[in-house]
């Protein structure tokens, strides 16, 4: 009982603070940024609702894309399974919980773990099933990032927070990801690294597990994986390409809000210019500070949006426009995420990367 209890302290405090901090940073918008000139230029502008409809139905295919990705790349690299979309799209909507309310989004990996390999894959398959889906992205993002600087500096000049923030932004995502090629390429000094690591941690774990046993099945796991990822270099280019098709049409769903946003103001969509801010913005969101990137999002688009002369920090309508920003692409992912997690695993708090270590 007392596991228990500490089991659920431990995934409720992240949910805590994750909606403490995002309802402090709304208090703060509107204690700071509505006023009787912020209402009375509300009132003057006509509002096109449809425009913030068309939003909602973009995060939603957002999801749909996603979940159409996932389904390509798990059914690829497993042949004996056949994930439906229905399937997948759940699978990303339950994940979008934890990572709601974690950095870099990192939280909802494990959720999509778990849940392939209850499909049947292996653990190994699935997660090279997910990792597959984080290299597509950073192959998209690397191909953007020089695009969108090069956009920029032809526009405007961006002030040293946001160069700095992009900054390290970039060396950490590079660093990773040559971290992360570097284990596909090396499977053995993986194993090595994975096994140390084990017998670090188990030293301060309760459940002990034989050292041949933990040997053989991060052995297996490792081997799967590696094949997994192996697989689209040799026979999977097809899927590549439709997944890379999938990973662009999801990203630019999600990356054309802020212009729906600014057409249901009343103003310009600066699709370019709005698109390249969203590119500059997941780098920013991509390194691991608050969870889902509460504050920090709010404050690169405040930055960003009016480094880009998109709507001006005087503009007072700039306020309404982050808020229904955030509300659309992480309030509603985390509303949705909730209600998946919770028919999925029961209640918020029954899930734990022990249900992954049994399976």
């Amino acid at each position: 009982m007392a596991g228990e209890n500490k089991k659920n302290k431990t995934i409720k405090l992240p949910i805590i603070i994750s909606i403490a901090i995002s309802i402090a940073v709304i208090l703060i918008i509107l204690y700071f940024s509505i006023d009787a000139n912020t209402i009375q230029t509300l009132k003057d502008t006509e509002i096109k609702y449809e425009f913030f409809l068309i939003a909602v139905i973009l995060n939603i295919l957002f999801w749909i894309f996603w979940g159409a990705r996932l389904k390509v790349i798990a059914n690829e690299l497993d042949k004996n399974i056949n994930i439906s979309l229905k399937e997948s799209t759940k699978i990303i909507l339950a994940n979008l919980f934890l990572a709601s309310i974690t950095p870099s989004m990192a939280g909802g990996e494990p959720v999509r773990i778990y849940l392939l390999n209850k499909k049947g894959m292996s653990l190994g398959g699935a997660t090279a099933s997910v990792i597959g889906e984080r290299l597509i992205d950073a192959i998209f993002v690397l191909i953007l990032v020089p695009i969108a600087l090069f956009i920029v500096y032809n526009e405007t000049y961006l002030d040293e927070t946001i160069s700095t923030a992009l900054l390290i932004g970039i060396v950490v995502f590079i660093s990773f990801l040559i971290i992360f090629l570097y284990a596909i390429s090396k499977p053995e000094k993986t194993k090595r690294f994975l096994i140390w690591i084990n017998k670090k941690i188990s030293k301060f774990s309760k459940k002990k597990e034989s050292e041949i046993t933990t040997i053989k099945r991060i052995n297996t796991e490792v081997d799967n994986f590696h094949r997994g990822i192996i697989l689209f270099k040799h026979e999977g280019r097809m899927t590549l390409v439709k997944a890379g098709i999938l990973t662009a049409l999801s990203w630019t769903a999600g990356f054309m809000i802020p212009s729906m946003l600014l057409m249901g103001l009343g103003m310009d969509p600066h699709f370019l210019l709005s698109y390249t801010a969203q590119i500059l913005l997941l780098i920013i969101i991509m390194m691991p500070t608050t969870p889902g990137s509460t504050g920090v999002a709010e404050g690169g688009v405040f930055l960003l949006y009016d480094n880009l002369s998109i709507i001006s920090q005087d503009n007072p309508l700039i306020w309404p426009f982050i808020l229904l920003f955030r509300f659309i692409t992480y309030h509603m992912n985390l509303i949705a995420g909730t209600i998946f997690f919770s028919k999925i695993f029961k209640s918020i708090a029954s899930f734990s990367m022990d249900k992954i270590k049994k399976n």
